[in-house]
């Protein structure tokens, strides 16, 4: 039996964004009816709200979606802690300083991200090894290969998202660790961003060959 759950179409939402209810139901194994009363309870303890957009013929269509409150739901508690720290190493040391701890952090990453993908393997075995791990730390990843053969990577949450609004840098060091980690012979494109307003994280692979 689904998880029918208050936090399951909490997370069917984050990870895909605005939907009518059938459409939630039909995720959680449920009738439109149900997922509606989850909906309903939802909205009013402030987790989702919705929109109702006009058809052509018919009714509207009500689209339900996260409100702040419920994208805050998800959130890393300790992220005010990790954008204070941010800035006092600033104080303390300087951008300099700044950007010699983020180096320190980035080799760390990637030598566990080395070690968990291991070597060799096609380009599909990789990505699925890095969503695998992406997943685990918290990113609720998901992959698939699109018609023209090239491997897109979705991250719906960002446990880092407050930190990384205070120091731009971290962005820029994960998407050089997904290239480092893929190999020469994958190119990593970011093609979503979340700090630039966009739902989710998103990275296309694609052969070099």
């Amino acid at each position: 039996m689904a998880d029918f759950g208050p936090t399951r179409v909490l997370e069917v939402l984050k990870a895909e964004g605005a939907l009518t209810a059938s459409v939630v139901g039909r995720h959680l194994d449920m009738t439109a009816v149900g997922a509606r009363q989850h909906l309903n309870r939802l909205c009013a303890a402030g987790l989702v709200t919705f929109e109702d957009r006009r058809q052509a013929v018919g009714r509207p269509k009500r689209l339900w979606s996260l409100s702040d409150q419920g994208h805050a739901h998800f959130d890393d508690r300790h992220r005010d802690l990790a954008s204070e720290l941010l800035a006092a190493i600033v104080v303390a040391h300087g951008d300099a300083g700044l950007a010699s701890i983020l180096a320190a952090r980035e080799e760390q990453q990637l030598q566990r991200y080395r070690a968990a993908l291991g070597k060799g393997g096609s380009i599909a075995e990789r990505v699925q090894r890095l969503t695998d791990l992406r997943r685990i730390d918290g990113y609720m990843a998901e992959c698939r290969q699109d018609t023209d053969g090239a491997w897109l990577m979705t991250e719906n949450h960002c446990p880092i998202a407050q930190a990384a609004k205070a120091c731009s840098g971290l962005c820029g060091a994960e998407l050089k660790l997904f290239q480092d980690v893929m190999g020469k012979d994958a190119q990593v494109t970011r093609i979503q961003h979340m700090l630039g307003g966009d739902r989710c994280c998103a990275y296309r692979v694609v052969s070099r060959r």
